[in-house]
């Protein structure tokens, strides 16, 4: 578990109500660097509330798409990125998803030993959403060849995987890296950047997607960080840190980052959907494997007299 240092609160918050259960915030800090923040605090209680996972379709499991296009297409309230996926780069617009998927109950990708080690952890877990919003972490079952089973009585429904938890108990949970002498961690040093214990993929500034539960597990977190637009990213102890202590989050997987990021919206008041965030991609946001669609219904506003 890696440690890290408080980050200190330089900047300001908007605090908003566009939808029946959904609280948007949007922070920015000028301390470590430069960050802008997006985030949703769902409440899992609150009636018109559900989520759907791109399903699978083509060639492979999903077919890439935008999270503003997956949002309009499902005539949904929001939307965020959600797994890593292969093949990248490519023009290849068929994707395999990278860990455990459930879409309308319908499991089409296995928890797995993915190939890139130095940032995706083995059997990484999930975070589940069932018919009824009972949310979860699930963990992979070693009983079953397939893969797509967990160790807790979960019905899995809408599961979502990155790339690892990053926070475990309220308490950041950030993998480390198997080397001597002690050969304990989760990832392998290597890759592009060489990444080790002391060049960590992890501790790299960079635009984070993340999705987290409080301790009752009703309340649902979808944060995003910009390192593009005036934000220059964060590191995911900073995520980690700043979840877990200023807005309770007990549990939170990392997802599928960088150019990836996208946190999408519609205006409740034109019925418009936008990108919240600044995306490092392009303008509309990166075409990615797979998306989380929020539904919610308008907040009513009563009728002045």
């Amino acid at each position: 578990m890696a440690l890290f240092a408080a980050l200190p609160l330089w900047g300001a918050e908007t605090v908003a109500h566009p939808f029946a259960g959904i609280t948007h915030i949007s922070r920015t800090e000028t301390m470590p660097r430069p960050l802008r923040m997006q985030m949703l605090r769902i409440d899992l209680d609150a009636p018109g509330i559900s989520f759907h996972l791109t399903g699978p379709a083509g060639s492979r499991e999903t077919v890439r798409q935008t999270t503003l296009a997956f949002l309009q297409q499902e005539k949904a309230q929001a939307a965020i990125n959600a797994h890593f996926f292969l093949p990248f780069p490519s023009t290849d617009i068929n994707s395999d998803l990278i860990g455990l998927a459930s879409s309308g109950g319908n499991v089409f990708s296995a928890f797995e030993e993915p190939a890139q080690s130095y940032a995706l952890v083995a059997h990484a877990p999930a975070l589940n959403i069932d018919r009824s919003n009972r949310a979860s972490i699930v963990h992979h079952d070693s009983g079953f060849a397939d893969g797509k089973h967990v160790r807790e009585p979960a019905n899995l429904w809408t599961a979502v995987s990155g790339s690892a938890q990053i926070i475990t108990g309220g308490k950041a949970s950030i993998p480390t890296y198997i080397e001597p002498p002690d050969l304990i961690g989760l990832l392998t040093p290597g890759g592009p950047g060489k990444y080790s214990r002391g060049n960590s993929w992890y501790e790299a500034p960079n635009a984070r997607t993340v999705i987290g539960l409080s301790a009752d597990r009703r309340t649902l977190f979808l944060f995003v960080a910009d390192r593009s637009g005036g934000g220059l990213g964060m590191k995911l102890s900073e995520v980690a840190e700043l979840l877990a202590r200023d807005y309770g989050v007990h549990e939170a997987l990392n997802l599928d980052g960088g150019g990836s990021t996208t946190l999408a919206m519609e205006d409740p008041a034109t019925g418009v959907a936008r990108i919240l965030n600044s995306s490092s991609d392009n303008p509309n946001g990166r075409a990615v494997g797979s998306n989380l669609a929020v539904f919610a219904t308008a907040v009513r506003v009563a009728p002045k007299e």
